[in-house]
C-alpha cells in the first residue's frame, strides 16, 4: 500500500481531534494536541522487519528529542499489520525493543488498529472503537509525561471505563456520524 503521507497524517489528526479530543477518550491528549507537541511519523515499511527498523529509530528519537517540542509520537504504518492479529502478535516484539534500548520506565508503546478487538469484547462491540484508529498506530509516550498527566487527573484509572460507557452511549450510528462530513 503507497498512500500519500499527507494523507495518512490528515486522517490520523482527523481521528485524533474528532475521537480522542472530541470524546475525551484520552484527558491527556489535547494539552499536546494544543501545544504541537504530538510528532506524527508515518512509516512506509512494507514489512515487520521495517516497521522494527522504524520504530526502533522512532524510539530513540523521541528519548533524545526535547519534550517541550515532541512529547509524544504517533508512528503510523499503513503499509503493513493491517491484519490485527499480526499487529497484535507484532507488539511482543515492540515491548522487546523498548527493552533492548534499554526504555523500560523511560518509554512506552499503546497500540491501535483499524480493527482493534479487546480481548474480552467481540468484535463488532462498540468499546473497541476506544482504540480504533484510521491506521495500524504505535503510541509512543513518554512515561514521564503520563506520570505527571496522571497525578493531574486522578480519576485515570477509571478512563477505559469512562471510555467504554461513552462509547455504548454513542453508539455505531453515533460513531458512523462522527466521519461524517
Amino acid at each position: 500500500m503507497s498512500m500519500e503521507h499527507d494523507t495518512v497524517i490528515e486522517d490520523t489528526r482527523n481521528w485524533m481531534v474528532k475521537a480522542v479530543i472530541g470524546l475525551n477518550l484520552c484527558p491527556f491528549a489535547k494539552g499536546v494536541h494544543v501545544k504541537n507537541q504530538v510528532r506524527y511519523r508515518v512509516s512506509d515499511a512494507s514489512t515487520p522487519e521495517g516497521l522494527l527498523e522504524d520504530l526502533i529509530e522512532e524510539l530513540t528519537f523521541l528519548r533524545d528529542a526535547d519534550p517541550q517540542e515532541v512529547d509524544t509520537t504517533l508512528l503510523v504504518h499503513p503499509g503493513v499489520l493491517q491484519d490485527f492479529l499480526d499487529f497484535n502478535d507484532f507488539l511482543d516484539v515492540v515491548d522487546a525493543a523498548v527493552e533492548d534500548l534499554e526504555l523500560d520506565g523511560v518509554l512506552q508503546v499503546a497500540s491501535f488498529h483499524p480493527d482493534y478487538q479487546f480481548a474480552d469484547a467481540d468484535p463488532d462491540d462498540v468499546e473497541n472503537y476506544s482504540n480504533r484508529a484510521p491506521y495500524p498506530t504505535l503510541h509512543l509516550i513518554r512515561e514521564e509525561s503520563l506520570d505527571r498527566a496522571i497525578e493531574a487527573f486522578p480519576e485515570a484509572e477509571d478512563i477505559y471505563e469512562t471510555n467504554k460507557a461513552t462509547l455504548r452511549k454513542l453508539g455505531l450510528e453515533g460513531w458512523k456520524k462522527l466521519w461524517q462530513v
